[in-house]
Parts: C-alpha cells; sequence; structure tokens
C-alpha cells in the first residue's frame, strides 16, 4: 500500500469509528478473533494435562490465529495492486473495514461515560462491563477509579497500539496486534484455568505492548508534565505496561487510583466528577494521538 492510500484508509477508519463506534457483533472481526482459541481451550485446556501442554496449546493456537489474519491481510494488500477497479476499489473498503476493526475510540468513550452515574447498582453494572476485577463489594470511589483506570489503560489497547503498528507495519502490523491482545484479554490470566494456556499470549502482548504503553504516558503527560511524571517516576513500574498511562493519567488528573489488594496511587480516589474530567481529558489525549499519527504519515511520504 503507498503512504497515499495508506493516509487515506487511515482516515476513513477513524472517520468511521468517530461517528459510527463499533461494527455490530456479527460483523466484527475482532469477535472471530478469538475463535480458534476458545475452541482449543474448551477441548484441550484440561487440568490433568501437563503445564508444558497447555502452554503449547495457547502458543499454538494464538500462531495459527495470526497466520490467518496475517494471510487474509496480506491478500488484501495484494489485491490493491490490481488495476482492475471494482477489485481494487473493494480492496480499498476492506482495508478500511479491517484497519478500524482493529482500534476503538468511540466505543470506549461510551462505555466509560456510562460510569458517570451516582447510581451505584447502575454504577457497579457499567464498570463490570469494562473490567475483569470483582465489582461486587466495591463503593462508589473504587467504581470510579476502576472505570477511569480502564480508560486510561485502554488508550494504549484500542488506540495507540494499533496504529503504532499500522504506522511502521501497515494493516497486517495492526492486525497482529489485535489478534495478540485480544487473545491476551481472553486467555491471559493468572488462575487455575488460564495461568499456563493464556502465558505466551499474555507474554506476547506484553513485549508489542511496550513501546505503546510507553508513548501513551508520554502523550498523556503534555497535559500536565511535572504531576504526570512524578506519578509515572512513582508508579510505572508497578506493571510493565498497563501502570505507565494510568499513573500518567492519574497524576494530570490529581487523583489516586486503588486496586483492593494490588496497588494503591497517592490522592483522593475520583468522585462522579473525575469522570468526566477523565473524558475530558481522554479526547484530548485522542486528538493529540490522532494528530501525531497522520502528521507522521505525511512526514514519511514527504
Amino acid at each position: 500500500m503507498n503512504l497515499s492510500e495508506k493516509l487515506i484508509v487511515l482516515i476513513f477508519a477513524i472517520a468511521f469509528d468517530l461517528l459510527f463506534g463499533e461494527y455490530p457483533s456479527h460483523f466484527h472481526p475482532v469477535v472471530y478473533m478469538g475463535t480458534l482459541g476458545k475452541l482449543i481451550d474448551d477441548k484441550f485446556n484440561k487440568t490433568n494435562l501437563s503445564n508444558t501442554l497447555r502452554l503449547l496449546f495457547g502458543a499454538f493456537a494464538l500462531l495459527i490465529e495470526i497466520a490467518l489474519f496475517l494471510s487474509f491481510s496480506y491478500i488484501v494488500l495484494m489485491l490493491s495492486q490490481t488495476k482492475v477497479s471494482i477489485i481494487w476499489f473493494t480492496s480499498f473498503l476492506l482495508k478500511i473495514y479491517i484497519l478500524k476493526s482493529t482500534f476503538s475510540i468511540r466505543s470506549l468513550y461510551e462505555h466509560v461515560s456510562r460510569c458517570y452515574t451516582d447510581d451505584v447498582q447502575l454504577l457497579r453494572k457499567n464498570v463490570s462491563f469494562i473490567v475483569s476485577r470483582d465489582v461486587s463489594k466495591l463503593d462508589k470511589p473504587h467504581l470510579y477509579s476502576a472505570a477511569i483506570e480502564s480508560l486510561a489503560e485502554n488508550i494504549s489497547d484500542s488506540v495507540t497500539g494499533p496504529l503504532f503498528y499500522y504506522l511502521f507495519f501497515d494493516l497486517p502490523g495492526a492486525v497482529m496486534y489485535r489478534v495478540v491482545n485480544t487473545y491476551d484479554a481472553l486467555f491471559g490470566y493468572r488462575n487455575s484455568k488460564y495461568e499456563w494456556f493464556g502465558k505466551f499470549p499474555a507474554r506476547f502482548d506484553d513485549l508489542l505492548n511496550l513501546i505503546p504503553s510507553r508513548l501513551t504516558a508520554l502523550f498523556i503527560s503534555f497535559f500536565n508534565p511535572v504531576s504526570a511524571w512524578k506519578y509515572i517516576f512513582k508508579y510505572g513500574a508497578i506493571k510493565l505496561n498497563a501502570m505507565y498511562p494510568m499513573s500518567a493519567f492519574a497524576g494530570v488528573l490529581g487523583i489516586g487510583f486503588e486496586k483492593i489488594g494490588y496497588y494503591k496511587l497517592e490522592g483522593r480516589l475520583p468522585e462522579k466528577e473525575d469522570v468526566e474530567r477523565a473524558l475530558r481529558l481522554y479526547v484530548k489525549v485522542i486528538a493529540l494521538i490522532l494528530s501525531i499519527t497522520v502528521v507522521s504519515l505525511i512526514w514519511i511520504k514527504l
């Protein structure tokens, strides 16, 4: 894909996301990305198997899925080289369709905006859709904290990561990132069922996010550098990747985060109004990320 077309595809994909959000689940590639993994999980991820075998099954599922989606991506790119107008136009639409599926801007905003409520039962329900922790006994400050933490962390997973790999490795890069991130979301848990089956996807995801997570923290820090970097230096290393954007977010907003029993960032826990402040910061950070990505593509072309 030449740079001009690469830029146009990106702009159309971003525009679609901002206007319409996510595809219906039946037409969303990400819905199908974990299909093979779930099948192998159901059939072969049994507690009576050795840890080594479960590790190999998880790695096999992910690598086969990467190969399948990368093959499809490369076929689409090859079709875009044709001189036949209808084939080229079809491949152009497919590139927009696939690229848009690798990132999520509007949907993340909408999910977190539903947490702007005083109704603790509704808040608990809405937070449960965006975090994996048990929210059943959390009070409102900890629920607001979980929502804002998820917002910050997912800027890297849902926006910076796929756009970073698209910028440097074109459509296959964004697709590979999304497959790996999807497997980590499905199987990357430290429990008896997925400690070994999900270990390879989790470590692969850690590797791919080393740069995007730190770039995201850098972008967030632009909006209050002194406070952001104070928090990043103090808390960033608590988790390999996720804590970098989370600590930067807490620093910029001047609030604390707490996941009970796991980590606590200094400062008062969030209130309802902080959800709105976090969403405003999110909009500014996304605008910065998109601008840098577009400008980078134009600069590379020049």
